[in-house]
This record gives C-alpha cells, structure tokens and sequence, in this order.
C-alpha cells in the first residue's frame, strides 16, 4: 500500500512537471469520468460524490472521512450537537460520515472556492440534512482559482463570532502563503466557542532538526522562501510546506494555543496535524 501511494505521488509530480495544468485537468476528468460510470454500473453509493469531484487528495474517500470523524471525536470533543466549520470542503468527504453522527441539535457548514463540489453537496447532502449548509467562497488562488473576487488574506468567513466548536481544515494550508494563513487563523479564532478546537493539516519542517514532510520523498520542496518551501517557484501554492515555529508563532498571534503534541505524518505518507483550541473565558465553560 505503501509503495503504491508513493508510486502514484511520484506520477502526479512528474506530469504537473511536464503537462500544462488544462491538459492534467482534461485527462484527470476523462479518466474519472470513466470510473464514475463503472461505479454507476455496480451501485454506486448515492452519498458518496462522483470520483470527478475528488478535489482533497486521493485514497478511499469514505474512509478517510471516517477516520477524521473518529478523529473529532476523539480528540477534539465532537458531540451529537457539535457546530462543525469545515474550511475547503471540497466535495463533503468530512460532511458525509458527520450526517451519521449530528443530531438536530448539531450543524455543519463548509465552504470552498470551486463551486462544482458546493453544488454536489447541496444538491446531495443539504436536501436531505437541512443543518448542513454549504457555500461558494470566491476566493483567488494561483493554482487553485485564478479569477478570484477575493483575496485569502482579506476574507472575512461569512459566520458570526463565537458559532463554532469545531473548525476543521485538511490539504487547506498546504496551499495557501504566510499572509493568508495567520489571516485565516485570527478568522478560525473570531468564529469558534470558547475552548473550541481547530484542526488543521501542513507540510512542516524545523530547521534545528532539518526534519521535513515530504510524503516520504515524492514532494520535492526545493524552492527555499525561508519560512516556507515550495514545489513550484512559479505557481507557490501548488504545495507549501512551513517552518514549524513560524506557524506555531501564527497560532500564538491568533490567540489560539496548542491542545496536544503535533502529530507528523513523515511515517505515514500523510500531511502533519496541529490541533489547536481557543481559551475559556473566566465567565464561559467547556460545553
């Protein structure tokens, strides 16, 4: 399993090296395509979204959903009546396992830039659990969304303060530069409970160790911007990876502090995890 998560990352660096990002996009669609209509074929799983929605990474797509949902529960506090914010939701793949596990009490929102997996989630998910809500967020990105209205580091979340117990965030920073994240972070902190946990996934590295995630070798980050590294010194955003104590100093800044030991994915061939968590007012307690 291994060998072959590291076969398929190395194939992908090699093509986004050689083929124009719309011929990628052309080829990857047709190819999904193809195996969405095979899925058709045998019984697909109505609430599971069409392979051509992937947009978080690859692997088992329920499966990683609910390990994450086995993951909330267990180390951020997730309850039946949690308020969930999901922040580049991509296609729902932490929205689907989460309408198995919140009650009426409990809420989903996400958003995310490409509107494709936005409609398939409301179309999908909303229509049949009404607290889950989904929204377009026109945001820029370099690789991502290149005539967005917004920029990342202005974008104000379209939530009150104080609405969430959990802010949830996989392959979003991975993509996003300095400036954008620490805006982001204060934003994660306006919008969580007191004691609300956020977790979040990057590429790390620490120049006193010289340790850095590279999904064991097939992320060449080889372009040195001194807080972060990059695959691409033309299109930043492809894949970052930062310095380990500038984003615990964006964390600090925020106003958020660490609630557990950074867990690094080097070993697993999967993206490192901050869980952080805001404070408890001297007039407010856990829920």
């Amino acid at each position: 399993m291994i060998v072959w998560r590291r076969m398929k990352t190395a194939t992908k660096t090699v093509l986004k090296s050689f083929l124009p990002r719309r011929v990628r996009t052309f080829l990857k669609t047709g190819f999904y395509s193809f195996l969405d209509a095979v899925d058709l074929i045998r019984g697909a799983d109505p609430m599971i979204p069409p392979r051509r929605f992937y947009y978080i990474g690859s692997g088992d797509f329920k499966k990683i959903g609910e390990d994450y949902l086995t993951r909330f529960i267990r180390d951020c506090g997730l309850t039946h009546a949690s308020k969930v914010l999901d922040i580049g939701c991509g296609s729902g793949r932490l929205a689907v396992p989460l309408t198995k596990y919140l009650n009426e009490q409990g809420s989903y929102d996400g958003f995310d830039i490409d509107p494709r997996g936005i409609l398939w989630c409301t179309k999908n998910i909303t229509a049949k659990y009404p607290n889950f809500r989904f929204c377009v967020s026109d945001i820029y990105n370099k690789e991502y969304n290149t005539f967005g209205k917004y920029s990342a580091k202005e974008y104000r979340f379209p939530y009150k303060d104080s609405s969430f117990d959990l802010v949830a965030l996989t392959s979003v920073f991975t993509h996003m530069l300095p400036d954008d994240i620490a805006h982001y972070l204060a934003e994660i902190a306006r919008v969580l409970k007191p004691g609300g946990k956020v977790l979040a996934t990057y590429f790390l590295f620490n120049k006193k160790s010289g340790y850095l995630n590279t999904i064991r070798g097939t992320l060449n980050f080889a372009y040195d911007c001194d807080i972060y590294r990059t695959i691409s010194d033309e299109i930043p955003e492809a894949a970052i990876s930062f310095d380990e104590e500038y984003i615990l100093g964006l964390y600090k800044d925020a106003g958020l502090s660490m609630a557990g030991p950074i867990e690094y994915g080097a070993e697993t061939g999967r993206q490192d995890i901050i869980l952080g968590e805001t404070k408890v007012s001297p007039t407010s307690s856990p829920r």
